[in-house]
């Protein structure tokens, strides 16, 4: 975790916007604005999968490299605030995460509720908004979003099976293909919808790509795989080649409206 005075909530990595490829990395970092201290924590409660996605960032930027695609990463723990939930959502600022109490977010005001959402939670979806803008206009199609997460081994005193898991909506122009792909090799367990489900409404799919019609999935990697450069160097060369050639299908880059499985958009 590092501190800063001065504390931005995003991270943009540059890339080719004509591709019409655009990474996303919700969960990216675990730190916090000085002014929040250790929200009340352990420094040892950092390290763990409640304050951020484990190898995520390194992941997507290598992934980023790879592809010549943009990302945009969060740069703020998720304690802090979720920046992959619905502003409305009950675990937006949790106050327990798996088994450890927040001492910083409760009790939450509604005044310090409105300032986590207007200092970081909102700058980052104005952030992906604009690059989403940014990646249609220069490559003249609706962009294809791909969103990058980790998950822990065991949840719950559950061991979870997955190398790796897809999540999804209704829209399978991206799933499908990406599951196939990745069950191609025979050494990887892939989860469809799990170890989550893709259907969560508010999220960032759901704000930014489903409601728009834009071709996406969110892939989430066991972090025991990703925990360390050699890992996530490793699953970014394994994945650019499958997003690379997802991307070239011909309805990738189209405007379809599928609808969610939460309800009317």
């Amino acid at each position: 975790m590092t501190r800063s005075t001065v504390f931005a909530p995003f991270d943009i990595v540059e890339g080719d916007r004509k591709r019409g490829i655009m990474l996303l990395a919700d969960h990216a970092r675990r730190d916090l604005p000085q002014e929040y201290g250790s929200l009340g924590l352990p420094a040892a409660e950092f390290d763990r999968h409640i304050a951020y996605d484990i190898g995520v960032e390194m992941v997507t930027r290598e992934l980023a490299a790879l592809l010549g695609a943009p990302a945009v990463l969060a740069n703020f723990s998720r304690l802090l605030i979720d920046p992959n939930r619905g502003e409305d959502d009950p675990t937006l600022i949790r106050q327990l995460y798996d088994g450890t109490v927040v001492p910083g977010n409760y009790p939450m005001a509604w005044e310090e509720r409105e300032k986590r959402l207007d200092r970081f939670y909102r700058p980052y979806h104005d952030a992906v908004g604009a690059m989403i803008a940014s990646v249609a206009q220069a490559s003249m199609h609706a962009p294809f979003i791909f969103s990058v997460h980790s998950f822990t081994p065991a949840m719950q005193g559950f061991v979870r099976p997955w190398h790796v898991g897809i999540l999804w909506d209704r829209d399978d122009r991206v799933a499908r293909p990406l599951i196939d792909m990745l069950a191609a090799d025979k050494g990887l367990v892939v989860g469809d919808n799990e170890p989550y489900d893709g259907a969560l409404r508010g999220d960032t799919m759901f704000r930014h790509a489903i409601v728009n019609g834009f071709a996406h999935a969110l892939i989430e990697i066991r972090q025991d795989l990703i925990a360390d450069s050699k890992g996530a160097l490793a699953w970014a060369e394994r994945l650019a080649p499958i997003v690379d050639a997802i991307d070239r299908r011909a309805d990738i880059h189209q405007v379809k409206m599928f609808g969610s499985r939460t309800g009317p958009l």
